[in-house]
């Protein structure tokens, strides 16, 4: 269901676990569905070599998953916009979490600015961003 202008109000909060226990055989499966093989995503040995801990996810997939709780909490035709910042490295074994915010809500354009921002399991903030999405009437 679509969020509603006639429902919608500042400071609305919504909160969604995005992956719990992510894999290093989703990394891998996402480096395939994007074509993006950068070995820090793929290569535990390369990944260590470069002074990492080991692997960590594309910080696309981190969007991509904080996207899915945007999609789920707004309607996947309502997304305007969606931009976001990658703030830290998300580990094999993490769980995610993406708190969603109104931001501002504009009526007369059916239209509402959401802020988002995903921690994982130690609450550290992985990835800020905003959306803009339309309203239902």
């Amino acid at each position: 269901m679509a969020l509603s202008a006639a429902r919608i109000a500042l400071g609305d909060r919504h909160e969604a676990v995005v992956v719990d226990d992510l894999s290093r055989t989703q990394l891998v499966m996402y480096a395939g569905a994007s074509g993006d093989f950068q070995p820090l995503h793929t290569d535990e040995v390369f990944a260590r070599a470069m002074g990492f801990e080991g692997t960590f996810a594309h910080g696309m997939l981190t969007m991509a998953l904080a996207g899915k709780a945007l999609t789920d909490f707004a309607g996947a035709d309502r997304l305007v916009r969606y931009r976001a910042r990658f703030l830290a490295q998300v580990w094999p074994g993490a769980t995610l979490t993406t708190a969603i915010t109104v931001a501002a809500v504009r009526r007369d354009a059916l239209e509402a600015d959401l802020e988002l921002v995903t921690h994982d399991q130690d609450g550290v903030a992985v990835l800020s961003g905003s959306a803009t999405v339309r309203l239902a009437p």
